[in-house]
C-alpha cells in the first residue's frame, strides 16, 4: 500500500447500506460469498441478497457475520446502526467506573515492569499512559512533541524525536511500518491509512541486508549518554473485551536484551526513588 493509495482510500465516500459495509468486509477479508456463508451457517443466496439490498438481516445475523469477518467492535457498532438496530458494544472512558478493574489491570502491569519502560496506546497509536521509566528515555525532545495527543508512531519517526536516537532506524522503521500496514489492513481506519502515508513520508534509511539468524526478535536499539541500550518488545491486548475504547487498547513492554542495558534500567529507576 503506497501513501497515494492510503490517502485515496481514506478519502472515498463511506458505505451506508448494511450490504454495502458487510460486501467490503468480506472483500477485504478475501473471502468469496460462498466462504463466509459457509462460516456463518448460512446460504449463499441469502447473503447476496442481504449484499445486495434485497433483504434484510437481523441483529443476530449482522452480529455473526461481523464476527466471522472479525470486524472491530467499532465498526461492529457501524454495521449494526447501518442495519437499523442499536449499537450493542459501549465506548467508556478509561475513568469510567465501569472500567476500573481494567483500569487496575493496566496501572498494574506498567509499574510491575519497572525497571523497564512500558507503556498503553489507543487504536491509532496515541500515548494513554506510562510507567515511570519511559520519561527519562525522552528528555530532550521538543516539548511540542510531547504534547497531546502525544503519537508514539510520530516521535519514533521524526527527526526531532526518537529517530536520530534509534541506532538500527532502517531495521526499527521498518517494523513499525509493517505493524501499522497491517492494522490499516484489518481496520481500514481512514486516520491510521492517513498516519501511515505520514510516516512514509519521512526519509528513512533502507534496510542493510537480512537479520543476523542469531536474532530472535527486532530490537529496539537507543543511543542515551553515549552508550546503545538494546530492547526487545511484547504487545498485549485484553483477551475478552466488550467495551470499544478496552478492545482497541494495547499495552507495550520493553525487555532488556543485554546485560548494559538491564544495568543502566536499574540505575535510571534507583535514581528516581
Amino acid at each position: 500500500m503506497n501513501a497515494h493509495a492510503s490517502t485515496a482510500r481514506a478519502e472515498r465516500p463511506q458505505p451506508v447500506h448494511i450490504g454495502d459495509h458487510l460486501r467490503e468486509w468480506r472483500q477485504r477479508r478475501h473471502l468469496s460469498q460462498l466462504d463466509l456463508a459457509g462460516d456463518a451457517e448460512i446460504s449463499a443466496r441469502h447473503l447476496s441478497f442481504v449484499e445486495t439490498g434485497r433483504a434484510a438481516p437481523s441483529r443476530e445475523m449482522v452480529l455473526k457475520l461481523a464476527e466471522r469477518l472479525e470486524v472491530p467492535l467499532r465498526e461492529r457498532n457501524v454495521l449494526l446502526v447501518a442495519a437499523g438496530f442499536a449499537p450493542a458494544f459501549p465506548q467508556r472512558s478509561l475513568d469510567d467506573p465501569a472500567l476500573k478493574s481494567a483500569r487496575a489491570a493496566i496501572d498494574l502491569v506498567l509499574k510491575a515492569h519497572e525497571p523497564n519502560p512500558a507503556l498503553a496506546y489507543d487504536r491509532h497509536w496515541n500515548l494513554v499512559t506510562a510507567n515511570r521509566m519511559v520519561a527519562p528515555l525522552l528528555e530532550g525532545i521538543p516539548a511540542r512533541l510531547l504534547g497531546q495527543p502525544f503519537n508514539i508512531l510520530r516521535l519514533a519517526f521524526h527527526p526531532e524525536g526518537l529517530a536520530p536516537r534509534t541506532v538500527n532506524l532502517a531495521e526499527w522503521s521498518s517494523h513499525l511500518l509493517e505493524r501499522l500496514h497491517r492494522q490499516c489492513e484489518a481496520t481500514a481506519d481512514p486516520e491510521l491509512l492517513k498516519l501511515y502515508a505520514e510516516l512514509k513520508a519521512f526519509p528513512m534509511p533502507a534496510r542493510s541486508g537480512p537479520l543476523s539468524p542469531d536474532n530472535v526478535a527486532i530490537p529496539f536499539k537507543f543511543r542515551l549518554n553515549g552508550e546503545v541500550l538494546s530492547f526487545i518488545s511484547t504487545t498485549m491486548i485484553f483477551g475478552t473485551p466488550v467495551d470499544v475504547t478496552l478492545s482497541e487498547l494495547a499495552l507495550e513492554t520493553f525487555f532488556p536484551a543485554d546485560d548494559l542495558t538491564t544495568q543502566r534500567m536499574r540505575e535510571i529507576a534507583a535514581s528516581l526513588t
